[in-house]
């Protein structure tokens, strides 16, 4: 599986963005997908998580109420919607897939990672 995450880019606090993670490969709709984030000199970090049926969703404490992450499975793509951005968002962010159906919040588990994109939220 490859992941071509996109989307990324400048907003000010308060602000919206959304995500895109596109998977290549026939087996994405198997996977369950995540959005991990790296803030600048900070370690890796949980963001939000959808199982492979999407029903279920998992999220971070810092996020809960604002992002929102779905999947389409016809368009083999998982989305993270931001909303309220707060300046200590900013980070690169990355999409993963993995084959595990639990455990989602733990980075380790993930077998395929995106390359990342980068958002910036200014206060």
């Amino acid at each position: 599986v490859q992941l071509q995450a996109s989307g990324g880019g400048l907003v000010q606090a308060g602000g919206s963005l959304r995500l895109s993670c596109t998977a290549s490969g026939r087996t994405f709709s198997s996977y369950g997908m995540g959005w991990f984030r790296q803030p600048p000199e900070k370690e890796r970090e949980f963001v939000a998580a959808i199982s492979w049926s999407g029903g279920s969703t998992y999220y971070g404490d810092s996020v809960k109420g604002r992002f929102t992450i779905s999947r389409d499975s016809a368009k083999n793509t998982v989305y993270l919607q931001m909303n309220s951005l707060k300046p200590e968002d900013t980070a690169v962010y990355y999409c993963a897939a993995a084959g595990l159906a639990y455990g989602l919040d733990y980075s380790s588990n993930y077998d395929y990672w995106g390359q990342g994109t980068l958002v910036t939220v200014s206060s």
